[in-house]
């Protein structure tokens, strides 16, 4: 099978800021792994590997810094499996040019992505081709491909690496979002590079039920105990600028728009509190939190913050800027209407459905942020066998408003599983 791709394509317009904030020591990372029956087979996997990346091309593809724009470039070297390292900021050249790195861990497949090279969808959509691959050279078995899980000897289509936001969005006239400040956790940040994971897992039956309770989707419920965690955090905190306590949940707009790309095509809405007045009862801020959601999840409100950012790169002056120039105008424009608008992130890739095939070898999938630029911490989460599993990653060394998380689920009689370890 040939690469049908071809050998440049300009990021998309949600992937420009990543090389723009990129820094010493930071860069826009996060790790998803699918944890085996047994130990993988470095060798099968490195196969597997081979073949899933010239099915989904853009994972063949490096960072080129052009005269205008940075492109996604073809590379001509192989993909290789390598060990485990932290979840830092990696240098493209150990892998060769490329934007991640597939790791075999024990029984654990390992996926660290940089986010200029696709959002959750794609990459979730690589990991569980690659996977299916894996187990079909390991053990035979007859997959089922279907829109997630890719028949890896199939050609690729262009609806998979087109930049959908161009697509849908241009000639349409867009309005810049109006925020205010969000409170920030503070506490001693740990050495550079650190990175703190603590894991919550729990019976997604317990959820259910809560989400019964409340009337609320699994989103909503999570972001409600996160802000419960934030209202604690904030009434404990000596440094409180703001009363202001948001969750800024990235939305997947495939869905919505009936595009099928692999490449970065999702929004946000930020949903939260203000505690100037007080502090919320739990009910309260459930309600609050579908309010929010139900309103900036129309489209009429959703297009326009994101047709502005495309009509903005697609004007005639920013086209003729220099990157020279772009580039720290774009990074200041982050700085500035970046993570200061929201306290935490929540990442929900939702519930895994693999292939029936798969699922005997398939014991557990994970989901976690790298470091954050201007945040102490965000969080990601999905479902799967039975369970739902949150990872709160930080870069501060008090694990206070994680424990407050764990705390808020089990006061609700959900049973909190909690399990910590260290990413970098």
């Amino acid at each position: 099978m040939t690469l049908s791709i071809p050998a440049r394509l300009r990021l998309d317009n949600a992937a420009n800021i990543y090389p723009a904030s990129m820094s010493k020591h930071y860069s826009s990372l996060y790790r998803m792994s699918m944890s085996l029956s047994e130990p993988v087979d470095g060798d099968i996997l490195q196969k597997a590997l081979e073949q899933t990346t010239l099915r989904i091309p853009t994972f063949r593809c490096g960072l080129k810094a052009g005269t205008f724009w940075w492109f996604l470039e073809r590379l001509d070297s192989e993909p290789q499996v390598l060990p485990l390292k932290p979840l830092k900021k990696f240098s493209f050249l150990d892998q060769k040019g490329l934007l991640y790195r597939v790791s075999a861990d024990g029984e654990r497949i390992c996926l660290d992505v940089f986010h200029a090279l696709t959002d959750g969808f794609g990459a979730l959509s690589f990991l569980q081709t690659l996977t299916g691959e894996y187990l079909r050279l390991r053990y035979g078995i007859s997959i089922e491909y279907d829109a997630l899980t890719l028949d890896p000897f199939q050609a690729p289509v262009f609806s998979e690496f087109e930049d959908s936001f161009k697509s849908v969005f241009t000639g349409r006239r867009g309005t810049l979002e109006k925020n205010v400040d969000a409170f920030h956790i503070s506490g001693d940040v740990m050495e550079h590079n650190a990175l703190e994971d603590f894991r919550i897992q729990l019976p997604m039956e317990s959820v259910k039920q809560l989400c019964h309770k409340y009337d609320c989707t699994v989103t909503e419920l999570v972001c409600s105990v996160m802000l419960d965690a934030l209202q604690k955090e904030h009434r404990l905190s000596a440094r409180r600028k703001s009363t202001v306590l948001k969750v800024s949940v990235p939305i997947n707009l495939r869905p919505l728009y009936g595009t099928r790309t692999l490449r970065n095509f999702s929004s946000y809405v930020n949903l939260g509190v203000d505690v100037r007045n007080g502090y919320l009862s739990f009910p309260n801020i459930v309600r609050a939190v579908k309010s929010q959601k139900e309103r900036d999840m129309q489209q009429e409100r959703l297009e326009p913050k994101i047709a502005a950012n495309v009509e903005l790169e697609e004007s005639s002056l920013v086209k003729i800027i220099p990157l020279f120039i772009k580039h720290p105008i774009i990074d200041i424009i982050n700085l500035l209407h970046g993570d200061r608008y929201c306290s935490q992130t929540l990442s929900n890739l939702g519930a895994i459905n693999l292939p029936e095939a798969m699922r005997p070898y398939v014991k557990d999938v994970d989901f976690v942020l790298g470091r954050q630029r201007g945040n102490s911490g965000a969080a990601a989460c999905l479902g799967y066998d039975g369970h739902l599993n949150l990872h709160l990653s930080r870069k501060i060394s008090s694990d206070r408003y994680e424990k407050a998380v764990a705390a808020c689920f089990r006061a609700l009689g959900a049973d909190a599983s909690v399990s910590t370890s260290r990413l970098a």
